[in-house]
């Protein structure tokens, strides 16, 4: 049976169990890591619950546009934003990112995209879409309308796999879209990381901004770390 009940954070709540993409570890870790400026106007790609937008608006940006190509998740992510503080800074829309039409050129967009390979597809269309860069978002496809989307001194903040960022940077490189900062994800202290965080920009710089984060510590209790980073968003901290 599917569970319902809405995910509770410290100043909002939302439904995710329509979404293809629920409340997630990558998801919230992004959304804590991305910096935003009290003028940012956003695009949220592939926004699933909606929890990318509810996380940065209580960061404190402008507005946010959230685009999925999946009705449900859209419904979703609509009431979700309806019920918060930030409603009248939200909107959903669904479409496809190629066939988003608008005059705005967005300051930040972000982007927990579709990563897994052909190998783990899922049963469900609706997810094999939502989760699989070859069933609905290429990468090179991503970066294209991120060019396309973008200020130019705007940027482009996502979460992939570690296994794969390097194959995304040369393919945003060949989009002319440059790495700026990393934040490198280990799941368990002396395990290899499994995610990663980038941000990246339409100018090449000298340096990256380099860091790296464990979520849970040899005994898989949260470490220090996790905890102070998500104290401002998880009921308990």
């Amino acid at each position: 049976m599917t569970d319902a009940r809405p995910f509770h954070f410290k100043h909002f709540s939302l439904y995710h169990h329509r979404s293809t993409m629920k409340v997630g570890t990558d998801a919230i870790l992004l959304g804590r890591w991305t910096e935003v400026k009290p003028t940012d106007v956003v695009l949220d790609i592939g926004t699933g619950c909606g929890l990318l937008p509810l996380m940065l608006l209580q960061k404190g940006v402008a507005h946010v546009d959230a685009v999925d190509i999946d009705k449900a998740s859209i419904e979703e992510a609509t009431i979700n934003f309806e019920a918060s503080q930030w409603r009248e800074h939200l909107k959903a829309y669904c479409t496809d990112i190629v066939e988003f039409n608008t005059d705005r050129k967005y300051d930040l967009i972000v982007s927990n995209p579709p990563f897994f390979n052909r190998f783990s597809k899922c049963d469900s269309e609706r997810k094999s879409r939502a989760r699989h860069n070859d069933a609905g978002l290429p990468y090179a496809t991503i970066c294209r309308e991120v060019g396309r989307l973008m200020q130019s001194e705007g940027r482009f903040a996502l979460v992939l796999p570690f296994d794969v960022s390097a194959d995304f940077l040369q393919t945003a490189e060949q989009h002319g879209l440059y790495l700026h900062k990393r934040m490198t994800i280990i799941p368990i202290a002396g395990k290899e990381p499994n995610r990663v965080n980038l941000e990246l920009g339409f100018k090449k710089g000298d340096t990256v901004c380099e860091e790296t984060f464990v979520i849970r510590d040899a005994d898989i209790r949260f470490t220090p770390q996790y905890n102070e980073f998500l104290k401002d968003y998880y009921l308990g901290l």
